[in-house]
């Protein structure tokens, strides 16, 4: 068997391999796993918040509160579900839709990148609540 017969029999053996793409295709799959759960923790912190900023603007429209009570009400409910770090700007102010005066809650917040994590004031989130009158 000659020179050119044994390089052609080494380069065409696929003694081995079978670990190694065992190995990457491992790693792809759970870095493609934990990017799918960042993606779902991210979406779950967003829409927590987002309830917390409506629950807040509805409390804060009732006609026998203030906006600062709209602010405590988000502020307790963030603080409960994901924790006091991501309520820590919150705003509320009084403005008019097309005619009407509503409440407007607005949260800057934390966008979690690694695990609950993240840059701050990088998600923000509106809610608003039509004002109510004893009129």
């Amino acid at each position: 068997m000659g020179l050119r017969a044994r390089l052609a029999a080494v380069v065409e053996d696929d003694t081995g391999s079978s670990p190694v793409e065992f190995v990457m295709v491992g790693a792809l799959l759970t870095v493609l796993t934990l990017a799918v759960l960042q993606l779902g923790l991210a979406i779950y912190v967003r829409n927590l918040v987002h309830d917390a900023a409506v629950e807040g603007a509805y409390h804060a429209a009732l006609a026998d509160t203030s906006l600062d009570e709209g602010a405590q009400r988000t502020h307790d409910i963030v603080s409960r579900t994901v924790g006091s770090e991501y309520a820590a700007d919150i705003t509320v102010r009084e403005s008019t839709s097309p005619g009407h005066p509503i409440v407007e809650v607005t949260v800057r917040t934390v966008l979690p990148l690694v695990g609950l994590l993240g840059a701050p004031r990088t998600l923000e989130v509106t809610a608003h609540a039509p004002v109510e009158s004893f009129d």
